[in-house]
């Protein structure tokens, strides 16, 4: 029996799907890496978004409020820094 003599052709298929596969699994890392920051990113978004909704709910129950006063007590402590006498205030410094 002859035997068949080996085909330059399939060595050279594998060294293309090895390539295109190389090819595949360097973009689905890149692309789970991007996924991640994505997501870190709207993890970030949601508490911004979180700590808005609560600033704009603290002012809607002031001004539904019929007190004056306290819209004004707030806007002294906030904007001017004024404080009462008898209070201990203490800063972060740490920046978060």
């Amino acid at each position: 029996m002859k035997q068949k003599p080996k085909r330059k052709k399939s060595v050279i298929v594998r060294l293309i799907v090895l390539g295109v596969s190389v090819y595949m699994v360097a973009t689905l890392v890149g692309l789970g890496n991007e996924l991640a920051s994505a997501k870190a990113e709207l993890e970030a978004y949601e508490r911004q978004r979180d700590s808005l909704q609560l600033t704009v709910s603290e002012y809607k129950a002031l001004l539904e409020s019929d007190s004056h006063a306290a819209i004004i007590e707030k806007a002294a402590r906030e904007r001017l820094g004024y404080v009462y006498s008898d209070e201990e205030i203490y800063i972060d410094i740490s920046g978060n």
